[in-house]
């Protein structure tokens, strides 16, 4: 089962012009989408720091999934050996993207869900960037959803996660200007009984201003 996902930004300290990555600066990180399909025992505001000072810490040169038995006092004790706690993290850019798992999954099929899921982002933002997880977390928490709903695995295939997203994002449009009366245009394809009564915001105003006399 899939126990929390999270993005962070990756630390970094510049030298004289140079970038330079490392876990000596900022080593608490800062989140850039947390979600959780565990009861936490602490406060989500203390394991994200504990969770990302454990992947920044970590050599370049080791793999990318490790043990966190540091995890037990936020997510619970696992008894088993085979159950314990993981962390399977990738790097892209300046940013990590980290799962929390046990021993139901796969290290090597959650390093390849992380890569679903930035291909995803990417097909949904038109080539993501770390300003849509800021500005558009609503949109990254509705991709992520389509991978993953209660901790388990849901879809992998990133065509049709691709496709339920923008179906969603084009109803959520359709549903917006056929609510507004000051939305753009003349509603939802311009042939609706609702949508086709609907004005641009100038005539609106105008009408208002006029008492609905014909110009």
């Amino acid at each position: 089962m899939i126990h929390a996902v999270l993005i962070c930004k990756t630390p970094f300290l510049e030298l004289g012009g140079v970038v330079v990555e490392g876990p000596t600066v900022n080593t608490s990180g800062v989140a850039r989408l947390s979600k959780f399909y565990t009861p936490l025992h602490q406060s989500a505001q203390t394991l994200i720091p504990k969770i990302f000072s454990l992947v920044c810490s970590r050599p370049a040169s080791l793999c990318n999934f490790l043990d966190a038995p540091e995890l037990e006092a936020f997510l619970g004790p696992k008894g088993d050996e085979d159950e314990r706690w993981r962390i399977v993290y990738r790097s892209y850019a300046t940013l990590y993207f980290v799962f929390v798992v046990d021993g139901a999954e796969s290290e090597l099929g959650i390093l390849d869900l992380i890569q679903v899921f930035v291909e995803s982002l990417d097909r949904a933002f038109e080539n993501v960037c770390e300003l849509d997880l800021v500005f558009q977390f609503d949109e990254v928490h509705h991709v992520l959803a389509e991978l993953i709903q209660g901790g388990l695995v849901l879809e992998t295939n990133v065509d049709e996660i691709g496709n339920s997203v923008q179906l969603a994002s084009k109803l959520r449009k359709e549903s917006f200007t056929a609510a507004n009366p000051l939305s753009l245009g003349t509603g939802v394809g311009g042939a609706g009984s609702r949508g086709s009564n609907l004005k641009s915001p100038l005539g609106w105003l105008t009408g208002k201003i006029t008492g609905g006399r014909a110009m």
